[in-house]
């Protein structure tokens, strides 16, 4: 009966905020309004021979969008595929995932499988596990397993073991095989649990935290010794429901921010809770221990988030270091680089391990969200304190690029740089492959997309042994 209260009255107060657009609904973000296959695609340079396999990448792509109370966060989610094989490009396609909503406002059934709740929208990552495209998505549904092709789907709790909601960014340890998660739920508010998933697709580990307030956990990391738990001050916000917005999140002042550290067998009661100073994280680039005992985590860090209307950026964020002392539970915190940046990614070999190159994409020093001027990557190298920069020239707005190895044991830099890349003169999009090796040099290859592709949230490359082309 309290629930249903809830819903009225937030329901009611929707109508009563103010109808504007919202600028993740506008411009850059306007979302795709149809699926597309195209299998004859435009390429510049020659694609390397060593990719075979599929890059996907999601993203919100509401059907009927509604800009009242609307998130940029928020929205149907959307698959995009580019499957490449031989030095050629086989097809793009993208697909709106088929919730319940989604599939309602398409004339379509619905996606089978089981649910979570009323709210089964999926927007955020598409991971591989166990050479399985899963499409995922904090707080809230089940995962979404996708086809190669990405024509069938199925809502699936990794065969029946994931009892409650799962995280938008799940990270595989590369010695063990195992995916580490920190899962919330936004109706529940006291505890988070730290999810394993097996290599096999299998949940083999969930244990809760205890919490307060609902925090709002984007990412997580892990290092050999711990799980990494971000309780930081973005909570659940019973006046921001009520007032009829869709996202219920806000800056919490009330909130202790907090790093924890949990023993990667252990039970909740052994984590060890680290204070830092208020800020807040959307991603961390890695973790790792290091030769003294100490934690090491970098991040991408914000003094504060949502604190004014909810949707928009308060501060932007800066690449930082965390050095945790899990002794004397002091956090400290570095600077890398002051710029404002964002999608922090690394050679994924090196998870929970020490790290030397980090690759990040610019924001507008303005946070303009049209993400105009935003037209450079970043490369970090650690080990030397320095930063190289690829310029992709004007008009032109990269998104997250994902680092892929060249071949089986090559340097931790040796290898691809695969991202989206979108061009606001033509509104058409780029496929784009960078040597991480010559970082600066020009693309290796670029596809071109007849149309732009928003820049949506989180991409991977699935190699064919894995789940890859067909």
């Amino acid at each position: 009966m309290v629930e249903n209260s809830v819903q009225l009255v937030a329901a009611f107060n929707r109508k009563r905020l103010p109808r504007t657009d919202r600028p993740f609904l506008v411009g850059i973000h306007a979302p795709m309004r149809s699926e597309l296959t195209i299998e004859t695609l435009a390429v510049t340079g020659a694609i390397p021979r060593e990719l075979d396999g599929r890059y996907l990448k999601m993203g919100a792509n509401p059907v009927d969008p509604d800009p009242v109370g609307r998130h940029w966060f928020l929205g149907d989610g959307m698959v995009h595929g580019i499957a490449i094989a031989q030095g050629r490009v086989l097809w793009y396609r993208n697909r709106w995932i088929q919730s319940r909503l989604a599939a309602a406002a398409l004339g379509r059934t619905a996606a089978p499988g089981p649910r979570r709740g009323h709210n089964d929208t999926v927007n955020t990552n598409i991971v591989d596990i166990g050479g399985r495209a899963f499409a995922v998505v904090e707080a809230g549904s089940y995962p979404v397993e996708v086809s190669v092709d990405l024509e069938e789907q199925r809502y699936n709790p990794f065969d029946g073991t994931l009892c409650g909601s799962f995280s938008g960014h799940p990270h595989r340890d590369p010695l063990t095989g195992e995916h580490h998660a920190i899962a919330y739920d936004g109706n529940i508010w006291d505890a988070v649990r730290h999810v394993v998933v097996s290599n096999a697709g299998r949940v083999v580990r969930d244990v809760p935290v205890a919490v307060s307030h609902g925090p709002c956990i984007h990412d997580c990391a892990f290092t050999a010794r711990f799980a990494v738990v971000l309780d930081l001050p973005v909570t659940f916000s019973m006046r921001a429901v009520l007032a009829g917005h869709e996202f219920p999140f806000r800056w919490n002042p009330s909130h202790r921010a907090r790093v924890g550290l949990l023993p990667r067998q252990g039970e909740a009661a052994s984590v060890i809770w680290c204070e830092v100073e208020p800020c807040f994280v959307f991603h961390v680039a890695n973790a790792f221990d290091d030769e003294d005992g100490r934690v090491v985590v970098d991040v991408i860090a914000y003094p504060s988030m949502f604190a004014s209307d909810g949707s928009s950026l308060d501060a932007l964020g800066r690449f930082e270091r965390w050095t945790i002392e899990p002794l004397s539970r002091r956090v400290g915190r570095r600077v890398l680089d002051p710029t404002p940046q964002e999608f922090p990614r690394i050679d994924e070999r090196r998870f929970g391990q020490r790290h030397r190159y980090v690759y990040t994409v610019p924001v507008p020093p303005d946070g303009n969200p049209q993400l105009t001027g935003a037209t450079r990557l970043y490369k970090h190298d650690l080990d030397a304190g320095s930063r190289s920069v690829h310029e992709f020239g004007d008009d032109r707005v990269p998104g997250e690029f994902v680092f892929v190895p060249g071949r089986d044991g090559a340097a931790e830099d040796e290898g691809w740089l695969l991202g989206l890349v979108i061009n606001t003169a033509e509104d058409t999009t780029d496929f784009t492959i960078l040597d991480a090796q010559r970082f600066e040099a020009s693309p290796v290859a670029m596809v071109r997309m007849p149309h732009r592709i928003p820049p949506g949230f989180h991409g991977n490359w699935f190699p064919a042994a894995r789940g890859g082309a067909e």
